[in-house]
């Protein structure tokens, strides 16, 4: 975590601190001769979406200086979402502008396109409809093909992002928090098994906009942090590894997602149910 490079000033909006939520003041390379006027930005996430990996990422890109607010992983986040963005918006990310709420990854990358125009997100409409496409058929793989795998396996809750194996007790909380991981998420086993079967087209599709241009350029756009940050959460997962190791979908996620430790090892989905791929001539 970067040290603020300026002071940041109070939210213009009053009461976004929840009990237990965690702050994070982080600069992103301000220039300290820019003399329009900055916006505070409070960024509200949880530590594990990937969406608000996006939001943040985009953040940074642009050089804006933020705070990030992460909520409490224990089912109170929905209700204190919507207190701050509005009936309906329970899902993170949201972002205070000023202390006016824009929730929803994309709806925030356009308000950060117009707070500072460059470099811009959306160099083109091919990219503005690949941002769609990743953000409305791409991004609910990342939250169900983990939490589906973790149903399976729930004592390796914790080893996913690093940690360790859990006990008895331990696995015991493990099985109630996925299961209402898939309550939340809308997650059956049928739908678990058609996503799955899926995955390998979307993961052409993704290969077609990289040879296309559209995504994986030298300077990120849109596209690229929608569908890199999904694809980011699917690699800890052993048994997707085949799928995506060395396609352009694995290269642009570790290009603006870095890997961390941790993960499933193969094995954790039914026998039978991940698909092999046929690859595609290489880029």
């Amino acid at each position: 975590m970067l040290a603020p490079r300026e002071p940041f000033r109070t939210p213009g909006r009053e009461g976004h601190r929840a009990a237990g939520d965690r702050r994070r003041r982080v600069s992103a390379g301000a220039s300290p001769y820019d003399q329009s006027p900055v916006p505070t930005l409070v960024l509200h996430a949880l530590p594990p979406s990937h969406p608000c990996m996006t939001v943040e990422t985009a953040v940074r890109l642009k050089g804006l200086s933020f705070e990030r607010v992460d909520l409490p992983m224990t089912g109170e986040h929905p209700a204190r979402m919507q207190e701050l963005y509005g009936e309906g918006n329970s899902t993170v990310p949201g972002l205070l502008v000023d202390g006016e709420p824009v929730h929803g990854s994309r709806a925030i990358l356009r308000r950060l396109e117009e707070i500072e125009p460059e470099p811009t997100l959306y160099p083109t409409e091919e990219v503005v409809e690949a941002e769609r496409w990743g953000d409305e058929e791409l991004q609910d793989l990342g939250r169900r093909l983990p939490w589906g795998a973790l149903h399976f396996r729930p004592e390796l809750l914790a080893a996913i992002g690093g940690g360790e194996p859990l006990d008895g007790p331990g696995t015991d909380y493990a099985i109630r928090f996925v299961r209402g991981a898939w309550g939340y998420h809308g997650i059956t086993a049928e739908r678990l098994a058609d996503d799955l079967a899926g995955l390998p087209a979307k993961l052409d599709h993704i290969e077609s906009l990289a040879r296309s241009g559209v995504i994986g350029g030298e300077t990120p756009n849109a596209a690229d942090l929608q569908i890199g940050a999904t694809v980011r959460v699917l690699l800890p997962i052993g048994d997707l590894r085949p799928l995506i190791e060395g396609t352009a979908a694995e290269e642009i996620a570790l290009r603006h997602f870095p890997a961390g430790s941790g993960g499933l090892p193969p094995g954790a989905y039914p026998a039978g149910w991940v698909p092999e791929r046929v690859r595609s001539s290489p880029l």
